[in-house]
């Protein structure tokens, strides 16, 4: 008997070892990583400079105080990042992840409107079908009806805006301007419960595990920003699943040239190697902040072995072009999956950007109507490619909070063209074996 409390309720195999994009169990059973794990894995599995990394810094320091040191790891990762963010004079706040990270984002939010006299500012506007995190304060702002559910007796602090979902856009005269019709939407509901009353607004670039890399439109982001900098709202970009290179670019907002006031990153900055992430401002905020001081702070934060770890994951997705990669092979499995999936009926989409790819099933193609919940045709699709040696990421429920079936491939940057190849022929056999 195990005396582990697991995340999924089926018997598991145990990993064992893992290479490249590949994962063996102890059966010896091998296993194309297309989903990175949770769409975390960007430089690939046994990568040695991360590993020596880590062992560099554990035989320096393990755990010093953040609030006692700095360490040459945090700073030089700070240096290295820093430029790399798209905004001005960036402060980077490191954490241990991506719940963290959006945690960290919303106290640095109220810090601010606090500092500068702006204390009735303390509403966050979401967006529906969202997700930014588990825990409460995150979880309050995630958008997905059914992980909220369970705790809506302790949630209800925010708000929700419509999503970006093109495949399913809510705009009455979609496909016709509907960055406009976000943008309006927004700021009626800035102006119904008051300018003065909003502290900011927060989004992933491209929604992520709810949505199943749903692209927004072309000129979203660029209208989103413009009315929130307008009322004075700060705009925070969560870049925990679109960040480094995961969309093609090394944060998901670069698609759209804006820059947010705030980004959250996690998953990707150590590609999953060590537990990481982070908050980063503008030098405007820190600056705000700074005097009274930020009433924040983990255990795990500012830590040197994150921090050296995220900075060889950096150098290798610079050095080696991954983040190209991730663009131009990204392109290519998207192509060659709605090449391949064109007559299956129960496909309604394939979308995403970069190494970010979704597939929406549904029950009938004309209608976008959903597959009912309990024919468990994502799970049964996630089960085939399983046993077929291939691990998919799936999310449920978008379509009306119950119903909805969603695959998502997250695969890490430095899959081979054999790789791929396999990775297109797998997924289609086994949406082909479930349809």
């Amino acid at each position: 008997m195990s005396h582990v409390f697991p995340r999924a309720a089926r018997q598991l195999s145990r990993a064992v070892a893992a290479e490249g994009a590949w994962i063996t169990d102890a059966d010896g059973r091998r296993y194309l990583d297309a989903a990175g794990g949770a769409v975390v894995v960007g430089v690939g599995h046994g990568d040695r400079s991360l590993i020596e990394a880590a062992e560099r810094q554990l035989a320096r320091t393990q755990y010093v105080h953040p609030t006692m040191f700095t360490t040459a790891p945090l700073e030089e990762y700070a240096d290295a990042l820093a430029p790399l963010l798209p905004m001005d004079a960036a402060r980077i706040y490191p954490v241990s992840g991506g719940s963290e990270a959006v945690e960290t984002a919303i106290k640095m939010v109220r810090a601010y409107h606090l500092a500068i006299g702006q204390g009735g500012r303390s509403t966050i506007i979401a967006r529906r079908s969202s997700y930014h995190g588990n825990t409460l304060g995150a979880l309050d702002l995630s958008g997905k009806e059914p992980l909220r559910k369970p705790y809506t007796p302790w949630l209800g602090r925010f708000l929700h805006a419509p999503p970006a979902y093109e495949y399913r856009c809510e705009n009455p005269r979609h496909p016709d301007g509907c960055g406009a019709w976000h943008a309006d939407e927004l700021e009626r509901m800035i102006e119904s419960y008051g300018p003065d009353t909003i502290a900011a607004f927060i989004a992933e670039p491209v929604a992520g595990a709810t949505l199943a890399a749903a692209v927004p439109c072309e000129d979203y982001w660029p209208k989103i920003v413009e009315v929130c900098h307008r009322f004075g709202v700060l705009v925070i970009a969560d870049e925990v699943m679109t960040g480094f290179g995961r969309t093609g670019r090394w944060f998901g907002v670069d698609q759209w040239d804006v820059r947010p006031d705030i980004v959250t990153a996690g998953k990707g900055t150590t590609s999953g190697y060590v537990p990481f992430g982070f908050a980063a401002c503008t030098g405007e905020i820190f600056e705000a902040i700074a005097p009274k001081g930020f009433v924040h702070g983990f255990t795990w934060s500012h830590n040197a072995l994150g921090a050296a770890v995220a900075l060889a994951t950096l150098e290798r997705l610079r050095d080696e072009d991954l983040i190209g990669r991730s663009e131009k092979l990204g392109a290519t499995l998207r192509t060659e999956l709605a090449t391949a999936l064109a007559d299956v009926a129960s496909v309604g989409d394939v979308r995403g950007l970069g190494m970010m790819l979704g597939i929406e099933l549904v029950a009938d193609r004309a209608t976008k109507e959903p597959f009912p919940r309990t024919a468990q045709v994502t799970e049964r699709v996630v089960t085939a490619a399983r046993e077929a040696g291939l691990l998919l990421y799936s999310s449920t429920g978008h379509a009306d909070g119950v119903d909805g079936d969603l695959l998502m491939l997250g695969p890490p940057f430095v899959l081979t063209d054999d790789d791929a190849a396999t990775l297109v022929e797998r997924t289609v056999a086994a949406i082909r074996a479930v349809s």
